[in-house]
This record gives structure tokens, sequence and C-alpha cells, in this order.
């Protein structure tokens, strides 16, 4: 160690009282953390790329240090969904801080790192209350039946007006509008379910009947649209 000419003629003071670090929350635990393998957590987070024109959520399970478990969803740029695949592989197994400083091919899910670091090693997780944390495979449960991620696509114009492309409930095939073409309604497949009951056996025009589905005042409408074509 080398000290500056004022700091070696300085006169030792003692410091007092040191209280170490504060306590922060980890799966119904107070831990005061000093070595990466103090923490533990679930969370999510997001991030953007530098020119801001995609996103990536990501979702990690982290326990005494480790990245158990990745989800990583991302939107906005056809790239991002190879360098997702990427980082799949190259997350579970990393420490949050071998994570933090290893490059995951993508600015948003760079990003998205990032922002899980700060959240976990601050105690914001989502399990910091959950006794023993969440287990591993709590990632896909946000995903539901069919695990796919929930998006929402939505476009409009000022001289058209809206379109309901994809929900959550899944692909959009007609919107349901009443006498003033205002939208009360809409229909839709959900490819999650179609997909199941296609691997079960069924053609696939049956699988499409069968995953169909409808929200809303659907059966009052006045006329039914296709957001795509009309």
């Amino acid at each position: 160690m080398i000290y500056s000419h004022e700091v070696e003629t300085m006169c030792p003071i003692a410091q007092g009282v040191a209280h170490g670090a504060a306590p922060i929350p980890e799966e119904a635990k107070w831990v005061k953390a000093k070595e990466i393998k103090d923490i533990s957590g679930f969370t999510h987070g997001i991030g953007w790329c530098a020119p801001q024109q995609g996103t990536c959520k990501l979702t990690l399970n982290v326990k005494e240090g480790v990245i158990q478990e990745c989800l990583v969803e991302t939107i906005g740029c056809s790239g991002m969904t190879h360098s997702a695949a990427m980082a799949s592989e190259i997350l579970p197994g990393r420490t949050v801080l071998e994570a933090l400083n290893t490059d995951l091919v993508c600015d948003a899910i760079n990003t998205a790192m990032r922002e899980l670091f700060l959240q976990i090693v601050y105690g914001r997780s989502q399990s910091a209350f959950s006794e023993g944390g969440l287990v591993v495979g709590a990632g896909l449960e946000d995903l539901g039946k069919g695990l796919r991620s929930q998006v929402g696509t939505m476009y409009g114009t000022l001289a058209k007006g809206p379109r309901y492309l994809e929900m959550t409930d899944g692909y959009v095939t007609k919107l349901a509008l009443n006498e003033d073409n205002e939208i009360i309604g809409y229909k839709f497949v959900n490819f999650g379910k179609m997909m199941d009951f296609i691997k079960a056996g069924d053609d696939a025009n049956t699988a499409f009947e069968k995953a169909q589905g409808q929200y809303g005042r659907v059966d009052d409408a006045v006329k039914l649209v296709d957001p795509r074509k009309e």
C-alpha cells in the first residue's frame, strides 16, 4: 500500500464504533451482506438499448450469490431474440457480480442485468419476505399456460383509429364494434393453447377452433372487423 506524504505525516486517530453493513431483507431473513454469497433473491427488471429501439424484461432467481434460473423476454428488435438465446445459456451458474460484468450480447439485456443487480443487492427483491425464497422454476409461472410471454401489441392512427393486434389473451382475430364504430370487445386465438392441442393430436383447424375465445361485449357488436385488413 502506498500512501501520500500528507497521509504519512498524519497522526492516527481511532475510528470509533463501526456498525457494519445495514441488514437487507432476503427470503424472510435480515442479512448483512458482505460477500457475493450473502446475496439471494428472486426479482424482475427491464433494460433498454442505447438507441432505445428495443427492451428486455429479465427475471433472475439467485441463491447464495449464484444465478440458478433466468427468464429473458425481449421485444422490439429481431436481433434481441438471438441475444436472449445466448443470455439464457450464459447467466445460469454465474454469480450476480460475474453476470454484471459479462457481455450478455445485447445492450438491453446488459442494462436489465444492471437494474436487477441493484434491486437484489439492496434487498428489493420479490422474494424479500418469502421464507426460503421462491423455488427454481418460479420464473416460468409468470408465463402461464402455454409458456408464452404476455405481450400487448396495439396500433393506432389519427385517420383510422386504434387496432388491437395482440393481448395477453392471445392473437386478436376480430374487433367488435358498436354502432358508433367504437371497440367494445375482441375475439382471439391463444397460440399457446393451440400448440398444446396440436401436440395432443388435434389437426391444425380443430386446434385453431378450440383455442379461440372472446372478451368484452362481442355478442352485442354491430360488426366484426379484422384489425390487420380492415
